[in-house]
């Protein structure tokens, strides 16, 4: 499991570390809201344990924006010193998904997050349509449209698709669409190129603007409405 930390208080970041790591859990950590939102809007996690107390950007804040700006489903538990119903009521409204009082155990955190995990992973099998803009993408027929209109792609394509639309508007690395295609068994050459390019000559050829973007050396991602306006 792939978890980003938000927290600033150093002790409870240690912790955590020291708790979760010997488990086999991969941690991404920021000490400050902002920092937090460029992690979350650049890599996937499997959940977010989001301090409410942040400077800058506070969690509520934090939350609210991967909820409406980056349209982020990822289970979000908030820890806080706040214990009263009002201050767990604005965390939910937020967005959070749990909400969990300081001082925590450490027990209590991993059995939530993986019970959110197990929810999101339910939710996520039982809502095949995929959307992004104008795109819409039934991943149980493998049927996708783009402003009402079919796009006829590869077996290969769909599965590029797909990821990015799992993703979309966050980046994703070049690495991690080689793997959702080819797994460990990965091509000498540049193959991928060659299928993103299929992919962006059905998908924004005949369109008014891109959707698909390249980030040179990095990776690529989807978007939702024309960025260069």
């Amino acid at each position: 499991m792939r978890l980003l930390i938000i927290e600033d208080n150093p002790d409870i970041v240690a912790n955590l570390y020291e708790f979760f790591e010997p488990k086999g859990y991969v941690l991404d950590s920021a000490v400050n809201g902002y920092a937090g939102l460029g992690l979350a809007s650049q890599n996937r996690y499997d959940a977010v344990v989001l301090d409410v107390m942040l400077p800058g950007l506070n969690g509520v804040e934090l939350c609210q924006k991967l909820r409406g700006e980056l349209n982020d489903p990822t289970p979000v538990l908030m820890l806080t010193a706040r214990d009263t119903l009002a201050d767990k009521v604005v965390g939910f409204d937020a967005g959070a998904d749990d909400y969990l009082v300081k001082p925590f155990s450490l027990v209590e955190l991993d059995v939530r997050l993986k019970a959110l995990v197990r929810r999101a992973k339910g939710s996520h099998a039982a809502a095949p349509v995929l959307r992004v803009g104008d795109l819409t993408f039934d991943t149980s027929t493998y049927t996708a449209t783009r402003a009402g209109r079919p796009l006829v792609l590869t077996k290969t394509g769909y599965v590029l698709l797909r990821c990015l639309m799992r993703e979309a508007p966050r980046l994703v690395p070049r690495e991690t669409l080689e793997q959702e295609v080819w797994g460990e068994d990965r091509p000498d050459s540049d193959a991928l190129r060659t299928h993103l390019h299929a992919l962006r000559q059905a998908l924004d050829k005949p369109y008014p603007f891109a959707m698909l973007r390249t980030v040179p050396g990095i990776g690529y991602k989807l978007v939702s409405h024309d960025e260069t306006v």
